[in-house]
């Protein structure tokens, strides 16, 4: 039983699935804000080009 409780491997794996999700959600974020300022700004040169 001690050995049990002690046994940390669980709760470092259900951390480094905490990490890798932030740094998804943080990587999506980032790609929807620059996809968001591309299309902005290709819309700005389509309209002037034409």
């Amino acid at each position: 039983m001690q050995n049990f409780f002690s046994n940390e491997s669980g709760a470092t794996a259900i951390e480094y699935g905490l990490i890798a999700a932030l740094i998804a959600v943080a990587i999506i974020g980032a790609v929807t804000a620059l996809g968001t300022n591309a299309s902005t700004t290709f819309n700005k040169v389509a309209q002037q080009m034409g």
